[in-house]
C-alpha cells in the first residue's frame, strides 16, 4: 500500500471522464484557467497602484455627507508604512 502506479491514476481518470464527461471537464478547466489568469492580472494591478502612489502623499479622507444618517461615523483611512 505504497504509492500509486500509473495504472491506478489512469483508472481514476477514466472513471472521472465517465462520470463527468469530457465537455464538462473542459468547461471546468477553462473556468479554472480564467480564474487563475484574472487573479494574476489583479495581483499585477495591485502592485502597480501601490508603486505609483508617491510616498509623501497624504491619505484620502472619507467625509460624511450632510444628508447621510446621523449614526454614520466619519473616518480617515491610513496606509501602513
Amino acid at each position: 500500500m505504497g504509492t500509486f502506479s500509473i495504472w491506478h491514476w489512469l483508472i481514476v481518470l477514466l472513471i472521472v471522464v465517465m462520470v463527468f464527461g469530457t465537455k464538462k471537464l473542459k468547461n471546468i478547466g477553462s473556468d479554472l484557467g480564467g480564474a487563475v489568469k484574472g487573479f494574476k492580472d489583479g495581483m499585477k494591478e495591485g502592485g502597480q497602484n501601490a508603486a505609483d502612489a508617491p510616498a509623501g502623499q497624504a491619505p484620502q479622507q472619507v467625509t460624511q455627507n450632510s444628508a447621510a444618517d446621523k449614526g454614520t461615523i466619519d473616518v480617515e483611512a491610513k496606509h501602513k508604512s
